[in-house]
């Protein structure tokens, strides 16, 4: 898979996207990461990739052409690649969202800075992210933890097959607790059962823990989760326990 990142700043991503796993899949050649300066498709001598906006106002505005220019030039290159815009306006990233992405060709982000895109940017793209209610000083973090989540999600890119197959999200709920040895620590035991050898009740505790901990900590992913018919029974058993009454 291609990932292809629009920026102003491309030193920002050379350290996180070329260390640990990602680093190891370059290497391997399961995915590609290329980094490119927006200034190359400005205009004129100083490069310039923002203006002053129309109407007044504080701050400046990144312009049109070099972010045209440059989208028109990565699309002769990877006509399939789906380009997201980076912007605390676009749709909430979730974990579906990173297994959408990771099942394209490949990803070009746009990376914004200063106080935000000339208004056509927008119609150039395929989709616009945020990864929340709040802003950043430019659009690189989040471009790269788009990548990030979506990248672990590749074929062999984590190495274990179904090493993302329990994460949070993965199945609408939060992840089971995990624990590794020593078996006790300050006098906190691993639990008997994940020591017993009997899968299929390591199976059952985890689902159970699942369920449990995303009641507790995010109960609205409860309503859009997948749910079977002894996962609903044991909730009504955790709400009803007389700990849960009251509140």
């Amino acid at each position: 898979m291609k990932f292809d990142i629009l920026t102003l700043f491309p030193a920002m991503l050379e350290g996180p996207l070329t260390a640990s796993i990602l680093g190891k899949a370059v290497e391997k050649g399961l995915i590609e990461i290329s980094l490119h300066n927006l200034r190359d498709w400005a205009l004129g001598k100083h490069q310039v990739t923002d203006d002053t906006p129309y109407g007044g106002g504080d701050g400046m505005v990144m312009k049109v052409e070099p972010v045209a220019a440059a989208l028109a030039e990565l699309k002769t290159q990877r006509p399939e690649s789906r380009i997201l815009l980076m912007s605390p306006q676009g749709k909430t990233f979730r974990q579906a969202d990173a297994e959408r992405f990771s099942r394209e060709s490949g990803l070009i982000f746009v990376c914004g800075r200063y106080e935000g895109y000339d208004e056509r940017i927008r119609a150039l793209v395929d989709e616009e992210v945020s990864l929340g209610d709040f802003v950043l000083t430019g659009g690189e973090l989040a471009a790269a933890t788009v990548l990030d989540a979506t990248a672990r999600l590749v074929p062999e890119v984590l190495g274990a097959a179904g090493s993302a197959m329990g994460d949070s999200f993965s199945d609408g709920l939060l992840e089971y607790p995990q624990y590794t040895r020593p078996a006790e620590f300050n006098g906190v035991r691993v639990p008997d059962v994940l020591t017993s050898g009997n899968h299929q009740m390591i199976a059952t505790w985890r689902r159970h823990e699942q369920l449990r901990r995303t009641l507790e900590r995010r109960p609205e992913l409860l309503e859009t989760a997948p749910l079977t018919e002894e996962d609903l029974l044991y909730l009504d058993e955790l709400r009803t326990a007389p700990e849960n009454q009251g509140q």
